[in-house]
């Protein structure tokens, strides 16, 4: 359960002004928890240090936990980000996958062999796996986004600004919240990013772009950077037309500036006083156009009115606009490509936190998803914070991270489960875990299903969804909607419902409100889903030894692998091989995934630890094996296939291996 619950604003909820558009223009069943939500407050968890690299002055924080969780830490400690990007689900209907690829076994002299040619991507064998659904119906969603937005804004600086990343699906009405939120008068920019060039949609234009909706927390009182883009060639042709006597391309600008209705002094160009034209004035001191005089860089028109020279070479480009059609989407063959779903270009970070921050600052994305602002904002002399609640997020943006030489501390949010690899496979998980659990279609989509009984006949059951903060916590706040709003549709005929939890506020406090609530005759039942889980997560098996190594170029140790074995892997594999043979054609023949004895094939990363035995890791050596098989050495790149082992200069004291589809191990090296 949480150690306490920290207040989203400062001042109570109670007689303020929030929820006004969302009720007002948003209106519909379950509105009103949100209220509820907010005067409760944010769950403020422990959080448990799991590993730091570097000496990470800065604070720089990788967290793997929810937005609502981390802010909750953020304001207990006092931490002020002075800017945000968020690129949450789009509430889009759609299954996001990792695509999963096997290594190459190091173990096989023949693989060996092969490896040496070079193989065509799309002949790796690989499969897929479902890393989360972002499917929500849009009442959950927005009282999902609405207590996200206000957590977020509970945790930002005075000068900060927010960058929300959406598309058609649901950025309109995300758009109320923020206007609520946030204030329509601190509503900076709607930012048009056009993702494709060519995209088919049957029945209607194609899609072609996404929306970014930009605030500030206090209007003009916030950090801006003016960004420019380089000129198009159309642009130079048609603008920068002359050319001075060292062939330097320029073009001629306007001096005046408006001055609302009055017409400022003449002043002196060179021997010539000249008045400006009626209604307006100058831009340009006396002693500043004196030195524009002096440096050549006043021409004069035919009708001899003074004009600016502006140079091609001396100008960073044009002002960027609210429309983005320059960023371009990461195709197949980039450099900063890492088979993450919904990954996004750095050069789009890139512009956001060059506009809205300076070096030093705090710059945060509560989905962080591949880790592309943590990554960015490091590049760019930034602090940032990234959190996820998937583990693939947190592994992909860690390796990211070292990669690029970045400072920071792993640390996780202990708020009572463990997840797996991420939320929807978790969710899976646990529908096959529960005893008769079955779809029932007459039921709301509330319920997960229900339990068939010879006695009480249909039970719903409830089961909180991982994704949605809100729904995770069982408190007064849910009971009282499960009560007054979700079991009052149900027929007449149910005499029972289950509703599990993953974290409770107090199981004895929660089952006194429900005795003490005479609206239904209804039988509730609450259970703990960890009793489910508990025996559930098992680790992968190894076997390994360590040698002592001497050559001329090494001195230390190596812990070499002698098999390796993921029962949830194999499962995955299983399935998919299954799922293979049974759409084989002619055509397409089957072709089965096998895995070696050995089992190195589904091994993606290997750590030592040489500095402690139990607690926070510290990853004294570490190796990533690729898609292809190569070796990234301690965040270095390598043209070197994995030969089955790790080094290390010190003696290590743990190993840590992570499976191709995330889990981690660790065991204790003798």
């Amino acid at each position: 359960m949480p150690i306490k619950y920290v207040p989203f604003i400062p001042e109570p909820v109670e007689g303020q002004a929030v929820l006004a558009n969302f009720n007002r223009v948003l209106k519909y069943k379950g509105a009103d928890d949100i209220a509820s939500t907010l005067r409760r407050g944010m769950p403020l968890y422990e959080m448990e240090k799991q590993e730091q690299v570097g000496e990470n002055p800065g604070g720089n924080m990788v967290i793997r936990g929810e937005c609502v969780s981390a802010c909750a830490y953020l304001k207990e400690h006092g931490i002020q980000v002075d800017l945000v990007y968020i690129d949450p689900p789009f509430a889009s209907g759609a299954d996001y996958a990792k695509k999963v690829y096997i290594r190459r076994n190091p173990k096989v002299a023949e693989a060996i062999a092969q490896a040496e040619q070079e193989l065509d991507i799309d002949e790796l064998k690989a499969f897929e796996e479902k890393m989360y659904g972002d499917v929500w119906d849009k009442e959950k969603y927005l009282n999902w986004m609405y207590e996200n937005l206000m957590a977020i804004k509970s945790v930002m600086s005075e000068t900060a600004s927010i960058y929300v990343h959406l598309d058609w699906h649901i950025g309109h009405y995300v758009k109320i919240l923020m206007d609520e939120i946030f204030g329509e008068a601190n509503f900076r920019n709607e930012i048009v990013w056009k993702r494709f060039n060519f995209h088919s949609d049957a029945g209607r234009f194609g899609a072609v772009h996404e929306t970014i909706f930009y605030y500030a927390v206090n209007g003009d009182n916030c950090v801006f950077n003016t960004v420019y883009v380089p000129f198009d060639e159309e642009y130079i042709k048609s603008r920068f037309t002359s050319t001075d006597n060292d062939g330097r391309k320029y073009l001629t600008d306007n001096p005046t500036a408006p001055a609302h209705g009055m017409t400022g002094p003449a002043l002196y160009f060179g021997d010539k006083l000249i008045a400006p034209p009626a209604g307006s004035m100058w831009r340009y001191s006396q002693e500043n156009i004196d030195k524009l005089m002096k440096a050549g860089r006043i021409e004069f028109t035919n009708r001899g009115l003074p004009r600016i020279k502006r140079y091609l070479d001396e100008l960073e480009g044009k002002a960027a606009h609210s429309v983005w059609t320059d960023i371009f989407p990461i195709n197949s063959q980039a450099g900063e490509r890492i088979d993450y779903a919904t990954q996004k270009p750095e050069a789009l970070l890139e512009r956001v936190i060059k506009a809205s921050s300076n070096e030093g600052m705090l710059v945060a994305d509560f989905f962080g998803g591949s880790g592309v602002t943590a990554a960015v904002a490091a590049k760019l002399g930034r602090r940032f914070i990234h959190c996820d609640i998937g583990l693939n997020s947190l592994q992909t943006t860690r390796d990211r991270l070292i990669a690029d030489g970045a400072e920071f501390n792993v640390l996780e949010i202990k708020d009572g489960i463990q997840l797996y690899r991420n939320p929807v496979q978790t969710m899976d998980k646990i529908k096959s875990l529960i005893p008769g659990l079955k779809n029932e279609d007459s039921l709301d989509s509330f319920w997960e299903g229900a339990i068939s009984d010879s006695k009480l006949g249909t039970i719903p059951v409830y089961v909180p969804n991982l994704m949605d903060s809100s729904s995770k916590l069982l408190d007064k706040v849910m009971m009282n909607r499960i009560i007054h709003q979700a079991i009052p549709d149900l027929d007449a005929s149910v005499k029972k419902v289950i509703v599990y939890y993953i974290d409770i506020t107090s199981k004895e406090e929660i089952e006194a409100f429900i005795a003490e609530d005479d609206s239904t005759t209804v039988e509730i039942e609450l259970r703990d889903l960890k009793d489910i889980l508990d025996d559930v997560v098992i680790g992968d098996y190894a076997e390994f030894h360590t040698e002592d190594v001497h050559t001329d170029l090494f001195g230390g140790y190596q812990v070499v692998i002698d098999k390796f074995i993921s029962d949830r892997v194999m499962q995955k594999i299983d399935d998919f091989n299954n799922k293979s043979r049974m759409n084989a054609t002619a055509k397409r023949p089957f072709k089965p995934i096998e895995i070696s004895e050995e089992g190195l094939e589904l091994i993606e990363f290997l750590s030592l630890d040489c500095t402690a035995a139990d607690g926070e890791w510290h990853s004294d050596s570490e190796v990533k094996i690729d898609k292809n098989g190569y070796v990234i050495a301690n965040g270095t790149k390598t043209q070197d296939f994995w030969d089955g082992s790790i080094r290390s200069e010190k003696r290590p004291l743990r190993l840590k291996i992570r499976n191709i589809c995330g889990d981690e191990t660790v065991w204790e090296v003798k």
